[in-house]
């Protein structure tokens, strides 16, 4: 494999997360949608990746047969089923990338045959640029492919290379994550709306303030209680909404969601 510029992309699974990492990649124009290829039984999910220009195959087996790179998307526990139905397919000169939370690369490495493997965690925002990954490096992953990944996951966002046991914790934080702050931005419009705003505009200061939020962390690199005592004035609002929050159990509940899905993601692997 001489560069990501001569390889064709397989999807062993065309759910939603590899569509948004697909759509992804292709809006990013690092990776055209002309060399991507995937199978799924059902037709919406053929339909979805056929809008905007992925092959579509007639099996799994004829994707590893054409494909140098494959992201395996399928739910966790289909995991093991469908590689082994296509291992003898797999060579040293493939790459399996799986994106399928729990299975740790012992197993996928042992079903994947000769493959070189590795795990990456995204999350559903690299549909718009905005990932947060991981990956783990499987024994027979090379710095080639650590670097082909890297610009793959790059395109749309974010990637971080680490030891394979925090993944799981990974999971629980930035793969399940977006749905926690999905509710949250829920919530605070709805509070704006029981404050007398049209739900169009409490939805929108919602989201932007989330997203301004983020973007103060990330740029100023201040702690985030620093941020937050920068906008709390004595006796202000913003304080007094504050109150209510701890009052409600907002950060412990936060830190309950994190270490329950990644509770989950663990068991995963042992199904």
């Amino acid at each position: 494999m001489s560069g990501i510029a001569d390889v064709k992309l397989g999807f062993i699974g065309a759910g939603k997360m590899a569509e948004a990492i697909a759509r992804g990649l292709h809006s990013s124009g690092v990776f055209p949608s002309s060399r991507m290829r995937t199978y799924h039984a059902r037709l919406p999910r053929r339909e979805s990746f056929s809008s905007f220009g992925v092959t579509l195959l007639p099996s799994n087996s004829k994707l590893v047969e054409e494909c140098e790179v494959l992201i395996l998307g399928v739910k966790p526990q289909m995991v093991k089923e469908v590689l082994v139905d296509v291992k003898p397919l797999f060579s040293k000169d493939k790459l399996l990338i799986s994106i399928a939370a729990g299975v740790k690369l012992k197993d996928l490495e042992e079903w994947a045959g000769n493959a070189r493997v590795v795990r990456v965690m995204p999350n559903t925002p690299c549909l718009v640029g905005e990932t947060a990954a991981v990956m783990s490096l499987g024994d027979k992953a090379t710095a080639e492919d650590e670097s082909l990944v890297k610009t793959l996951f790059e395109a749309v966002g974010q990637i971080w290379t680490v030891k394979e046991k925090l993944l799981d914790a990974v999971t629980g934080l930035s793969g399940s994550g977006p749905a926690y702050i999905y509710l949250a931005i829920e919530a605070m419009a709805d509070g704006g709306v029981a404050a007398g705003l049209p739900r169009d505009l409490a939805l929108s200061l919602a989201s932007k303030t989330v997203l301004g939020a983020a973007k103060m962390v990330i740029e100023t690199k201040k702690n985030p209680g620093q941020l937050k005592d920068e906008v709390a004035s004595p006796a202000g609002t913003t304080i007094a909404g504050i109150f209510e929050l701890e009052k409600g159990g907002l950060r412990a509940t936060l830190m309950s969601a994190v270490i329950a899905a990644a509770k989950r993601s663990e068991e995963l692997s042992k199904t």
